[in-house]
C-alpha cells in the first residue's frame, strides 16, 4: 500500500473531509491514465461539494474540461 493510500483510508476513517479533497487532488495528480484521474477528481469534487470547499468550481471545470461533467 501507497503512502497516500494509506493518508486516504485514515482520512476516510476520520472523515476529515478537507484531507480527502487535497488528498484526491494529489491522486489525480499523479494518476497514469484519464479513467484513474477523472476518479479521483469526481471523488475530490463530490467532498469538496459537502463542504463548499474554495476549490469545488475548479474540480468541477477541470472535470468539464475532461468530458466527465456538462457544463448544463
Amino acid at each position: 500500500m501507497s503512502d497516500l493510500d494509506a493518508q486516504l483510508l485514515a482520512a476516510h476513517e476520520a472523515y476529515d473531509v478537507p484531507a480527502l479533497v487535497a488528498l484526491y487532488r494529489q491522486a489525480a495528480a499523479t494518476a497514469d491514465n484519464d479513467d484513474a484521474r477523472g476518479f479521483y477528481l469526481t471523488h475530490a469534487h463530490v467532498f469538496a461539494l459537502e463542504i463548499n470547499h474554495p476549490d469545488t468550481a475548479r474540480l468541477r471545470d477541470a472535470l468539464i474540461e475532461m468530458g466527465r461533467e456538462s457544463a448544463l
